[in-house]
């Protein structure tokens, strides 16, 4: 999916952060006001943090200037040049509370097209079509997996990708593989490189991948192959294409769907996210985070990559000293930057990949 072919870009947009604004179950919403090229934020609704500011809940001097409120009513009277909501949180369980109905129904009756990020489809339900088709408006459910015609098995095209591709793995989960992902494009594209990314989860996609599929809702079998297509598309028309892994090869729950990213992605270079202070795993306390080298020696020996540099969570200089790879904060002053220089001195000493040229050659 990309967003960016759907709207004329940057839409006005309410964010719905309900209970979750600044909170981990809503990065989605958190990810959109911070970084989305697609949708420009001008209200959030979350009556938890309702009367705050973005900068206070997010802890981000940077964040836009735009009210917090109660209902998407509330948000309508703040910014009535809106044209979209986005549903940053997908609640526990999956389904749509009941309290919500009302906000959605509001945005609709007012114009709004709706992007879902829930784990029920509204484009699937007669009374959320109707009211849709009432108003004139579109519902954009970004976990819908592709249709099954769309489907297949990976088969090593990838290799014909003539772009270098650069692939976000991490130690654990929640470990800012999407956050150094979109770090390293707009690094690059800022330094004038002719950069892309491809996003596997949902918040990469209201960001503003050039492609995306949130790829836990894709069957196993053809997970390499959905990835393949999408870094063969966004390949073909540049350069560079940074793309976003979930997960990670040493976890015992989603492991399956790391090793799926990397093979499809094949790329020839590995940026791997960590956070240094985490002994136990997100949500899986009963499980070790294995570290860095464990990570980095699978990679390497589960495909023809090398990890060129750590994005880490912590102090670059004390990382630096416990592994022999370079390191870089992406949220420290000039990281990103710094973490971008690593990647291009990575992609000009590694082998050539069959069809593939080095951009720092270009």
């Amino acid at each position: 999916m990309n967003l960016r072919e759907q709207f004329d870009v940057p839409v006005p947009t309410i964010v719905l952060a309900e209970g979750e604004f600044g909170e981990t179950g809503g990065k989605t919403a958190n990810g959109v006001v911070m970084h989305s090229e697609v949708f420009d934020a001008r209200a959030v609704v979350d009556t938890e943090t309702a009367g705050r500011t973005p900068a206070d809940v997010l802890d981000k001097p940077d964040a836009p200037d735009i009210p917090i409120v109660a209902s998407v009513e509330q948000a309508l009277d703040e910014a009535p040049e809106a044209e979209a909501l986005v549903i940053g949180v997908a609640p526990a369980g999956g389904d749509l509370p009941d309290a919500w109905v009302s906000d959605i129904e509001d945005a609709i009756r007012a114009g709004c097209d709706v992007v879902s990020g829930l784990h029920v489809f509204l484009s699937e339900q007669d009374r959320w079509r109707d009211l849709a088709d009432e108003h004139g408006v579109r519902l954009f459910d970004v976990r819908k997996p592709p249709a099954d015609d769309d489907l297949r098995v990976g088969d090593g095209s990838v290799d014909e990708v003539d772009a270098d591709v650069v692939l976000t793995l991490g130690t654990d989960c929640a470990v800012g593989k999407r956050t150094t992902t979109f770090e390293l494009y707009r690094t690059a594209r800022d330094a004038g490189l002719d950069a892309s990314w491809v996003a596997t989860g949902q918040t990469g996609i209201m960001v503003g991948a050039h492609e995306g599929v949130v790829v836990d809702r894709v069957p196993a079998d053809f997970t390499a192959g959905v990835v393949e297509d999408m870094v063969a598309a966004v390949g073909a028309d540049h350069d560079l294409v940074f793309v976003e892994g979930q997960a990670s090869l040493t976890h015992r729950a989603y492991s399956g769907v790391t090793l799926s990213i990397l093979h499809g992605a094949w790329p020839d270079a590995v940026v791997l996210a960590d956070d240094p202070d985490r002994t136990g795993r997100t949500h899986f306390e009963s499980f070790r985070v294995d570290g860095v080298e464990k990570e980095a020696r699978l990679i390497e020996d589960l495909s023809d990559a090398n990890v060129v540099a750590v994005s880490t969570w912590g102090d670059p200089a004390v990382e630096r000293e416990r592994h022999d790879l370079p390191v870089a904060n992406v949220y420290d002053e000039g990281g990103s930057t710094e973490l971008l220089t690593e990647v291009r001195e990575g992609l000009g000493s590694a082998p050539a990949t069959a069809g593939r040229q080095d951009v720092g050659d270009r």
